[in-house]
């Protein structure tokens, strides 16, 4: 791997760490506040917000100037985010600017490994992003977790700045301003990531131009026959496991009768499993094999509702997982197909906007599915079914989508795994 790899992973990790904590640090300021179930789910559909409203506009931002200054402006935007929930701004508005930063930063994040890596890499290098990033997820949901426990919060709360009120009184005002530091080293090393080299693409003067381009980027890749398959893989994928992140901890407090820091570990169990399973799907499966992990989403499914019949946290922890093993093997090989086809149709940023758009539109649905079902009384158990059902039916329907392309358009198919294995080997 090329140098400035690692510092494009040390970025992402920094970034990464300080979303997922935040995640806890909003969840444990709302019920703090007293704020009903539906607002807690509601955090996560209002982090994919702006990834939906703005996907026409970022993937031509990221192409629009050199990506490490992307990934610094995103930064920037995360810690606007922070200082308006901890100025009252309500957490559900103040998490939806952060998610206006994590947007822009999905493009350029995934868009420079096409840029700066070849083709033969990109499965591997998918391993390590993902892995880095569950990595990130398990450690910041449990620096979240420890960041609004009493005994972390007691002593950043001592910290007495001489001849300044803050207005931090609370455990979870403590972390989101710790976390402010998190992003700054995030920053730090964005600012230090290379230029590869590749022109960019400047923003268009009439921005509503790019509306038309952006659907059609998005009707090119649905159109794909590999590409179709593997974005809608990586859609139900994330949809299902951006929301899974909470679900977790509502299962373990009605399950378990967990705190959100003692539930925040349960959490970091399935980004364990991710990781590990994101790490052997790197080092074992090539380009052209990633269509041949669809049965392990219709598993995953199963392994959901399977959920609803544990209640012994010893037994729970290892189910996890091996629920989110099958996860990052799934993902790592679909995605690195996906940016594939992506980067040979359009282009490294809008086909990366294009998969944002779809994936967290997914977590968006979902989300707000299980934030008005929460509101009508649907319990943690029964939306751990629904997800599970789910996830299993749309997984059995892709894997059927893929045979009939296989069977009718047999030589169209083949003709791009023949594209992709040259690739692999070539590139």
């Amino acid at each position: 791997m090329k140098r400035g790899f690692y510092t494009i992973m040390s970025a992402q990790f920094f970034s990464s760490l300080a979303d997922n904590a935040l995640f806890v640090g909003a969840v444990q300021l709302l019920r703090g506040a007293g704020a009903p179930e539906w607002q807690q789910a509601a955090l996560v559909p209002m982090f994919a917000l702006f990834y939906v409203v703005l996907a026409p506009f970022v993937g031509a931002f990221a192409d629009s100037l050199p990506k490490g200054r992307v990934m610094l402006i995103s930064n920037g935007i995360k810690i606007i985010g922070c200082l308006m929930m901890l100025f009252g701004t309500h957490p559900l508005m103040a998490y939806a600017i952060v998610g206006l930063g994590a947007a822009a930063y999905s493009p350029a994040k995934y868009g420079i490994l096409t840029e700066l890596l070849p083709a033969s890499q990109l499965v591997k290098a998918n391993g390590w992003i993902e892995g880095l990033t569950i990595a990130s997820i398990i450690l910041g949901v449990l620096l979240g977790g420890q960041l609004v426990g009493p005994l972390v919060s007691g002593a950043l709360l001592s910290i007495d700045l001489p001849f300044i009120d803050t207005g931090i009184d609370s455990a979870p005002e403590a972390a989101i301003a710790a976390l402010i530091l998190v992003y700054l080293a995030a920053a730090w090393f964005n600012t230090r990531i290379p230029h590869t080299g590749v022109d960019m693409q400047p923003l268009p003067r009439k921005l509503l131009t790019l509306l038309p381009d952006f659907w059609g980027c998005n009707v090119r890749l649905w159109k794909d026959r590999l590409g179709q398959i593997s974005l809608a893989t990586t859609t139900l994928f994330w949809g299902v496991s951006g929301n899974l992140r909470y679900i977790v901890l509502a299962w373990a407090a009605a399950a378990l009768g967990y705190s959100v820091t003692q539930a925040s570990a349960l959490v970091g169990v399935v980004a364990v499993g991710t990781a590990v399973g994101a790490v052997v799907a790197s080092m074992r499966m090539r380009l052209d094999q990633a269509v041949l992990v669809m049965p392990l989403g219709i598993a995953m499914g199963v392994l959901v509702i399977m959920l609803n019949f544990i209640s012994n946290v010893w037994l729970a922890a290892p189910f996890l997982i091996l629920l989110g093993a099958l996860g990052g093997f799934l993902v790592v090989p679909m995605n690195a197909l996906l940016q594939h086809r992506g980067h040979n149709l359009m282009g490294a940023g809008r086909s990366i906007a294009v998969q944002n758009f779809n994936e967290q539109a997914c977590i968006l649905g979902l989300g707000a599915f299980y934030s008005l079902s929460t509101g009508m009384g649907l319990s943690a158990f029964g939306a751990i079914s629904v997800f599970g059902v789910v996830v299993a039916g749309c997984m059995w329907m892709i894997k059927r989508w893929h045979d009939r392309n296989c069977r009718e358009h047999a030589a169209e198919v083949n003709h791009l795994l023949d594209i992709a294995r040259n690739d692999q080997s070539h590139g």
